[in-house]
């Protein structure tokens, strides 16, 4: 037999693994560590002895992205891992990227898609994220509700078309604007240098704008008359809060965001935070403190008028109170971690809105609509009096309802409406986002028709008629 020294000798390359005699030294350690790199792993267990975890357990990609946009320098990147199946592109089942000239990003040897930020590889995989991220944070919004029990669509999905949602980062070269498209099956984003600024801003490079037109795409799904011009004022404000409510709500889906937000604020949500801040970059670029728009803000149905834009922040606003009340409300620093918590009723909020919205009416919603939806299913999940009651308060206060603040809500009793639209009001998006703004959202061959009408009875009232037909 082969004699072998006592002391224990580095594993060597020209040693097979098979030869190699396993023994407690820093070399054997050495050894494993080489072992677990170079080979593949062996299928995860669940315990001693217990069958192997299927194999979608395995399936998933990290990711490098923006945790809100580059401006936002206090958090910077996170490193994410998103489950599911995900391609070069990236793309998958639902989302997939389409950006010409940018060459599509692979996987590195980790299977993972990290890459460079500032390059336009970093902005592909960010992008795809914020929207994947958002699709499946409302899918799982809905996961044991009566709601649904498929995928939520895109508008054009049906069962002869599953086609995806294409992104496209760089759509829109020097355009101060993102979009949803309906007819395109897209998310289109600009970018921009602003006045006397040297750096361009990209708007794909910002969570809250990737994630609202990821919104605007996901209720369009579900509501697809709402995102039609001809709706009153109030449905238009619906679309865009949710949009902006989206933002927030994939914030808080992340505990390493809460924990950042709890930090900042010192577990106030009515200091000044980056979750009340959407668009951060965007708004600095156009000189503005508070990002693009601010959601704790005190705005009434009274002061907003038509403008979308305006009214919109009224409906957010208030949602955005509501989160801080029952924040306040379900906070216990000596038995639950602040964070834990706000991630916790980040949840139950975006649950409720995304279930009231889907409640709401298909044609001409109101806010009222909305808000009776959301304490209907506030009462169905036994949610405490408190959290009903801030609901309830916090829309009578924005003068979306009418209600007794001192009193505690009535199940079963739909509140009446606060200030409304006036008889055949129409929508102003001039200040919106680039989605509500798309010709496709208007009738416009029916207004064109108004026109050529028009033409046709003044020639043929002037002597003009029509040339004979050979």
């Amino acid at each position: 037999m082969e004699r072998r020294s006592s002391k224990s000798e580095p594993f060597s390359a020209h040693q097979p693994p098979v030869s190699f005699i396993p023994t407690p030294s820093a070399a054997y350690r050495q050894h494993r560590k080489s072992v677990a790199t170079l080979l593949e792993p062996g299928p995860p267990r669940t315990g001693l002895g217990a069958e192997p975890v299927p194999v979608p357990f395995g399936l998933g990609a990290r990711v490098l992205m923006w945790r809100q946009d580059p401006s936002v320098a206090e958090i910077s990147t996170r490193k994410v891992f998103l489950p599911g199946l995900m391609l070069d592109g990236p793309r998958d089942a639902r989302v997939t990227f389409g950006q010409p000239g940018i060459e599509a990003v692979s996987p590195n040897a980790f299977g993972d898609f990290v890459t460079t930020p500032d390059t336009p590889q970093f902005d592909a995989v960010h992008t795809y994220a914020v929207v994947r991220q958002t699709l499946t944070m409302y899918q799982r919004a809905l996961a044991g509700n009566d709601a649904t029990d498929t995928p939520l669509p895109w508008q054009w999905n049906d069962g002869a078309n599953v086609e995806p949602l294409t992104i496209f980062p760089y759509g829109l070269p020097n355009v101060m604007n993102a979009f949803y498209s309906r007819t395109e099956a897209c998310l289109k984003f600009g970018d921009f240098v602003p006045i006397g600024q040297p750096s361009r801003v990209y708007t794909c490079r910002s969570l809250d704008i990737v994630s609202h037109e990821t919104a605007h795409a996901v209720l369009d799904g579900l509501k697809p008359e709402w995102l039609l011009a001809d709706n009153p004022p109030q449905t238009g404000g619906l679309h865009e809060s949710f949009g902006d409510m989206t933002a927030i709500f994939l914030t808080l889906s992340q505990l390493d965001q809460c924990e950042a937000i709890v930090a900042q604020t010192r577990a106030r949500l009515h200091d000044k935070t980056f979750l009340a801040d959407i668009a951060e970059q965007f708004g600095l670029a156009l000189g503005r403190p508070n990002g693009l728009r601010n959601a704790d803000n005190d705005i009434t149905l009274s002061q907003a008028g038509t403008e979308v834009h305006a009214i919109s922040q009224v409906f957010t606003g208030a949602v955005y109170d509501v989160l801080a009340d029952v924040f306040a409300l379900e906070r216990d620093p000596a038995r639950k971690d602040d964070a834990a918590v706000l991630h916790q009723v980040g949840a139950v909020i975006r649950g409720l809105v995304l279930r009231a919205f889907i409640a709401a009416p298909d044609h001409a919603a109101t806010y009222a609509d909305v808000v009776n939806a959301m304490l209907r299913l506030a009462v169905d999940d036994a949610l405490p009096m408190a959290t009903r009651n801030a609901i309830r308060n916090r829309f009578v206060q924005r003068e979306v309802v009418q209600g007794e603040v001192d009193q505690d809500h009535v199940a079963g009793v739909d509140l009446l409406p606060g200030v409304q639209d006036a008889p055949g009001a129409i929508q102003d998006r001039r200040a919106c986002c680039g989605t509500m703004n798309l010709a496709e959202y208007y009738d416009v061959e029916a207004l064109l028709d108004v026109e050529r009408d028009q033409l046709a009875k003044w020639c043929a009232e002037n002597g003009r008629p029509a040339p004979l037909q050979p």
